[in-house]
């Protein structure tokens, strides 16, 4: 007689083993589950703190690279001597202007820096403003109106030199929306014909180019730099 084998007992312990089982993984499931869902916890480009890292370090880069302040500067010779040189070519060119004033006893010495800022800003040669000044009024002597060396508007008043000088760079530099038809974008003698035209007084541009050489050359070097050093 074969033998019988309880059927509950041989099933029993393979239930435990199954439900054991399916628990081992439900749990696994829940720790899984998140670690998939938000890599960024885990991901260091996604960290804000290492982020913020990377991105401090690239704009303090680009600051070392583009500052001009003296600690960067002092990281950068070049940078020093694009600046010097920089600097000396605005000191000469001041210093042609007010020499030329002071040789003649002319009103207007000492306003050869601000003759150069507002010729920079406005996209003039840096000769014309005193240049029209000497043949208006030479330099100041002989004004029509009180500040107004320029003969701008004829009889306009201005409150001072300063004034005057940023209104009419302001103009022939096409700056000035009532009058940049006028000037804009004209080369030095077609702003001058226009200032002056040839029917008015004739060869006006020709003489005050002929004062614009007097003062100067256009273009100042290093070179003529240091000739003037010497």
């Amino acid at each position: 007689m074969a033998e019988v084998f309880p059927i509950q007992s041989w099933r029993s312990p393979y239930r435990l083993n199954m439900k054991k089982n399916n628990l081992i993984r439900f749990v696994q499931s829940l720790v899984i589950f998140p670690v998939m869902s938000f890599p960024f916890v885990f991901t260091p480009l996604h960290n804000p703190e290492i982020y913020g890292i990377s991105q401090n370090v690239l704009a303090q880069k680009v600051n070392i690279e583009t500052e001009t302040t003296p600690e960067t500067l002092a990281l950068n010779p070049e940078a020093i001597d694009m600046q010097v040189a920089l600097q000396q070519i605005k000191d000469q060119k001041v210093a042609a202007i007010d020499r030329y004033f002071r040789e003649r006893d002319m009103p207007l010495e000492g306003m050869g820096m601000k003759m150069v800022l507002e010729a920079e800003k406005n996209g003039l040669d840096w000769r014309l403003l005193p240049a029209i000044a000497i043949q208006e009024s030479t330099a100041g002597k002989n004004m029509f109106a009180p500040n107004n060396p320029f003969g701008w508007g004829k009889k306009i008043k201005f409150d001072s030199f300063d004034q005057a000088i940023e209104t009419v760079a302001r103009n022939l530099g096409g700056n000035n929306p009532n009058t940049d038809h006028h000037y804009a974008g004209k080369t030095t003698e077609e702003i001058l014909k226009t200032y002056n035209p040839p029917s008015v007084v004739h060869n006006y541009a020709k003489q005050v180019m002929n004062i614009m050489k007097d003062i100067g050359e256009e273009d100042i070097t290093s070179a003529s730099l240091i000739s003037a050093n010497t």
